[in-house]
């Protein structure tokens, strides 16, 4: 793998983790359409450290805020008066689902990952998703008024994105379009409510770093986690800009086209 491989890598890894295009998508097919080399588990661990990084860097203040609020709830025995604290249980409570089946499913899901069929189907799956997502707009309710009742709905919704193709993003953003919240709220909960998933993602590959031998010069390495930091950070604020005042339609189309292009290029 090239340097110039290297870092692009990373800008895919930043910018499909939260775009709602789909990450695992682009990863399996882009290599697989250009002939890329493919990443040893030193380069994965780092360009997930380099998105769990972003997520964290962006949203800091509210984690701070909501760990807070979420010690002293405990503390006070009164877990759900703020809703600050609301929020850090309605996180943990929205990861339940993808954690069950993540495990249950390991084997099934990591033979899908083989596929770049199944990775454009994915893709078309996504595209009619965002769809779906804004012909539900109500655009009502504030983060603070979601339930428990909602975060299960949103957080099951992330089970779909286990397979490749579909994206994280797309389907709990469109679920929380369909529970009643405006764009800008339903994609600043999707990635909270995503980042014990992304955490636990990515935390789980930097741990293969230290059971697997680097192929590559340190340089690579680095440069992939930056542009993987840097690309993600830029794209989390980038989509929370667009949603408030442009709608979904702009990926869709880019997912139903990359994934037709992809079936008719593999046929």
């Amino acid at each position: 793998m090239s340097l110039l491989e290297a870092i692009l890598l990373g800008i895919i890894q930043g910018a499909t983790e939260f775009l709602p295009i789909s990450s695992s998508g682009h990863l399996v097919l882009l290599p697989a359409i250009f002939n890329l080399a493919q990443p040893d588990l030193v380069m994965i661990g780092l360009v997930h450290a380099g998105t769990l990084l972003a997520v964290i860097g962006y949203f800091l203040r509210d984690l701070i805020a909501i760990g807070r609020a979420w010690l002293t709830g405990i503390i006070r025995r009164d877990p759900l008066s703020d809703d600050n604290s609301r929020l850090g249980w309605f996180m943990l409570l929205g990861s339940i689902p993808a954690g069950i089946f993540g495990l249950a499913l390991k084997d099934f899901l990591e033979r899908q990952f083989e596929s770049p069929v199944a990775a454009a189907a994915g893709l078309l799956v996504t595209a009619a998703i965002l769809v779906i997502g804004e012909r539900l707009l109500r655009g009502t309710k504030p983060i603070s008024k979601l339930t428990a009742v909602d975060t299960l709905i949103i957080g099951t919704m992330q089970v779909l994105a286990l397979l490749p193709g579909i994206s994280r993003s797309g389907t709990t953003i469109t679920a929380g379009l369909w529970r009643g919240l405006d764009r800008p709220s339903a994609a600043r909960f999707s990635f909270l409510v995503g980042l014990p998933a992304i955490a636990g993602a990515g935390l789980l590959s930097i741990l293969d770093i230290f059971s697997a031998n680097g192929t590559l010069p340190i340089g690579h390495y680095l440069a992939a986690f930056v542009a993987a930091a840097v690309t993600g950070y830029l794209c989390i604020a980038f989509l929370l800009n667009w949603l408030r005042s442009h709608s979904l339609y702009l990926f869709a189309a880019y997912c139903a086209v990359v994934g037709l292009l992809y079936l008719i290029f593999a046929m």
